[in-house]
């Protein structure tokens, strides 16, 4: 800050967006996240043919749960600053909320895979239990596959459901209520702390909610993918990834704000600076995950486990794996080290916007990997051989990622455009603005 903040320098009425200055760009994401629907809906229901159907399929899981994650991390960020009791973050509070107020738009792009034409070629389980029938299954896995018997508990159809439905609902509610509690501070006839204190009680309770929905859905749309295959780590792995590549979102909103005129006098390089701290801190944290997973799972030696690595280590996948080592951790971990390159919002964009990119390929070689080994097993007449890839499929990749990544940026520029950009009348917005660390 060029001077010490005062009550005078906060707008009265709050900092708003003017929605006239990015209608036309919501307008151009609305076309081609709506374009783009329609088509991965026809390809998904099999109107363009069984090949692109059963590939299309693990695109929709690659570009969905990527974005998923950077919704669910906005909810985490609200939910452990107001946990936290937060000081600093309070200028950029409302970025939180608004980046985890996608995750109930962006959750509904999960919706086709609730229907057999869809996962039919995501998860074999479900598979086996319709080929068994509803009232001979578990007597059929006893004896047919032993392995999905003992799962069977939780892998189940009717509870895979039901865990959508929680998913979907907990979470929309726990960032609705937050969200509200925090935009009713703009309107209250006196600023005072019981908004505060009432967000701050229902983050606590509410983090279980996060957990679970971070941690499960990582299961069933991923994990679930190869039913056999199973880490303790996984949900840690995730969000690790998750709350990273949200700040990183963050980061970026705060940046483009701050360009065209907005979030002045409360947020200056103090504030990036701590967010490039947290996005050190979880580089770090993020690679102490993937390499511990690594370890343990190789050491150990077990065949249901490291089907993950050897699928992933099987063509040029492997590729893609040592880059996660160089390019995910190394590069961002030596960067980020730099003291001055945190407090510049150009040059740490510039480093969000790569982190992001290693997120994309962490989420590819999560998921693609299994399209080729699945598919061939699934229906071998269609999709051919086991294979490490499938060639031309990526196409419907880009396809995935760019209609759900519009529809994400769309929901968010909405989201931004609703309310003050910055909770003006919080009775910490001076300590905030005039932060120093």
């Amino acid at each position: 800050m060029s001077h010490h903040v005062t009550s005078s320098d906060i707008a009265i009425q709050g900092d708003h967006l003017d929605n006239s200055k990015v209608s036309t760009i919501k307008t151009i994401l609305l076309i081609i996240a709506g374009v783009g629907t329609v088509i991965s809906l026809l390809g998904l229901f099999g109107v363009f043919g069984v090949w692109f159907q059963g590939t299309f399929a693990y695109s929709w899981v690659f570009a969905y749960y990527f974005f998923l994650t950077l919704s669910i991390g906005g909810v985490f960020w609200t939910l452990l600053h107001n946990v936290s009791n937060s000081g600093w973050g309070t200028s950029v509070r409302r970025t939180f909320e608004n980046l985890g107020s996608t995750f109930p738009w962006v959750f509904l792009f999960g919706i086709p895979l609730l229907f057999p034409q869809v996962n039919q070629y995501l998860f074999e389980w479900m598979n086996i239990h319709r080929d068994a029938g509803h009232h001979s299954v578990i007597d059929h896995l006893h004896h047919e596959d032993h392995l999905l018997y003992n799962k069977h508990w939780f892998m189940n159809i009717p509870f895979w459901f039901g865990r959508f439905a929680f998913y979907g609902i907990g979470l929309t509610l726990v960032i609705w209520f937050l969200r509200k509690l925090s935009t009713n501070q703009d309107t209250d006839p006196i600023p005072g702390v019981e908004n505060l204190f009432r967000a701050r009680f229902h983050s606590t309770y509410t983090l279980i909610v996060f957990a679970l929905t971070i941690t499960f859905t990582g299961f069933d749309f991923l994990m679930g993918l190869d039913y056999k295959w199973f880490s303790t780590m996984w949900g840690v792995y995730l969000f690790a990834g998750s709350a990273l590549n949200s700040m990183a979102v963050i980061v970026l909103v705060c940046t483009w704000l701050k360009s065209k005129g907005h979030l002045q006098h409360v947020t200056g390089s103090e504030h990036f600076h701590i967010m490039g701290k947290l996005m050190f801190a979880f580089t770090t944290f993020w690679a102490y995950i993937a390499f511990s997973q690594y370890f343990l799972i190789w050491y150990a030696n077990i065949t249901e486990e490291t089907s993950y690595f050897l699928i992933r280590n099987t063509g040029n996948w492997n590729i893609g794996m040592i880059c996660l080592v160089f390019l995910h951790f190394v590069v961002p971990f030596i960067v980020l080290l730099q003291a001055w390159l945190k407090k510049n919002p150009k040059y740490l964009s510039i480093v969000a916007i790569y982190t992001l990119c290693m997120h994309a390929l962490d989420h590819y070689l999560i998921t693609i990997p299994e399209r080729g080994v699945s598919l061939g097993r699934i229906n071998h007449e269609v999709f051919g051989d086991i294979a490490p890839a499938i060639p031309g499929a990526f196409w419907g990749d880009i396809l995935a990622f760019v209609t759900i990544g519009a529809a994400f940026l769309f929901v968010l520029l909405r989201a931004l455009g609703q309310h003050s950009l910055y909770p003006n009348r919080d009775p910490r917005i001076l300590e905030s603005a005039n932060l120093s660390n």
